[in-house]
């Protein structure tokens, strides 16, 4: 069904022993965590590890589907509920019976498809089919996936504290892979050999221990989905060293005061990016683009992160959270950027 729980770290360490229990429950259970980070490996490992194995195992997204077709295929209806409706058809909760549905991106779905929702988990699992008077019945482990705050949203109208309670019998948080950058050798191992598998076990280099190092300090807004990606180019492209440079050309931000992050204003000073009148001015026929991008970017986070230090008094791990990067990540570009503290 799916690869299983690839990581060292505490937090992955926590979603394997939360498997093992939760598995044979079949509780309701709600993985959270940012896009990417693997919530579906998490509910596959669930359905894998439980008595429901080899039944029927079901996903729909909440959030590709309009309201009124999403109810449809959710519950099913009869022939002629509506326009279009020429036969009778079940609905996956129907077709999940015995086996495990899960709902993708449950923060999405609309206010009045919560009630119905929540009255099929208070049920026991009966509902009635679009178009019919008549309810049936389905034994179905619902596990649900969100990148949302649902509390948040709760506060704000968005969903339903009483749908919340109900699904969220059981929380797993898959922690972004920022904050846990222990895992990345060994996620670069397993998609490796697992490319290589598909590439009819063409032999394929491991990105050497630099690269590694490099990609253990990217940021991975789009998380192990974006980790995946990334392997994929260097594995056929080759050029390891120009991918990774790419990556971090791509972390361009300014610090705001409260923590937050803005693209980088595209119009800084040229004369210090580029350094003119000098070897790597566009004047000088040596002159590389991608060089004076490397080094834009260099002198931005050497500046923000300089800015951040002394402002949080070398307090590695304030400057860290201000950031929005790892304190491992932090260490790292410290040491990358050559940023030493102050003389006192």
């Amino acid at each position: 069904m799916g690869p299983p729980i690839i990581g060292v770290s505490r937090n992955m360490e926590r979603v394997r022993e939360l498997i093992e229990h939760v598995a044979h429950t079949g509780l309701n259970t709600v993985v959270f965590g940012e896009s990417g980070v693997g919530k579906e490996v998490v509910a596959q490992n669930l359905y894998q590890k439980s008595p429901r194995l080899g039944k029927p195992f079901i996903k729909i997204n909440c959030a590709a589907l309009p309201e009124g077709l999403l109810e449809s295929e959710l519950f099913g209806y009869e022939r002629g509920a509506f326009t279009g409706a020429e036969q009778k058809k079940k609905g996956k909760f129907q077709l999940a019976h015995s086996g495990v549905l899960l709902l993708d991106e449950i923060g999405d779905m609309s206010l009045p498809l919560q009630a119905k929702l929540l009255h099929v988990l208070q049920s026991g699992g009966e509902f009635s089919p679009l178009g019919s008077e008549k309810e049936v019945r389905a034994d179905t482990w619902v596990i649900a996936a969100t990148n949302h705050d649902l509390k948040k949203d709760i506060e704000e109208g968005r969903f339903r504290e009483d749908l919340y309670y109900r699904l969220n019998i059981i929380k797993i948080y898959l922690a972004p892979l920022r904050d846990r950058p222990e895992d990345i050798p060994p996620l670069i191992d397993f998609y490796i050999q697992e490319y290589t598998s598909m590439l009819n076990n063409r032999h394929i280099a491991k990105p050497d221990d630099k690269v590694i190092d490099r990609l253990c300090a990217y940021s991975w807004p789009g998380n192990v989905r974006e980790l995946q990606n990334v392997l994929k180019r260097m594995l056929v492209l080759g050029d390891c060293t120009q991918i990774v440079d790419e990556l971090f050309e791509s972390e361009q931000f300014v610090a705001k005061e409260d923590g937050g992050a803005e693209e980088l204003n595209h119009h800084a000073s040229l004369a210090r990016i580029l350094d003119l009148g000098g070897e790597n001015s566009p004047d000088n026929q040596s002159f590389s683009l991608k060089t004076a991008k490397r080094k834009a970017v260099e002198m931005v986070e050497r500046e923000i992160i300089s800015h951040v230090l002394d402002k949080t008094e070398w307090n590695r791990s304030k400057a860290s959270k201000i950031l929005k990067i790892s304190y491992k990540t932090l260490l790292y570009k410290i040491s990358d950027l050559n940023i030493v503290p102050p003389e006192k």
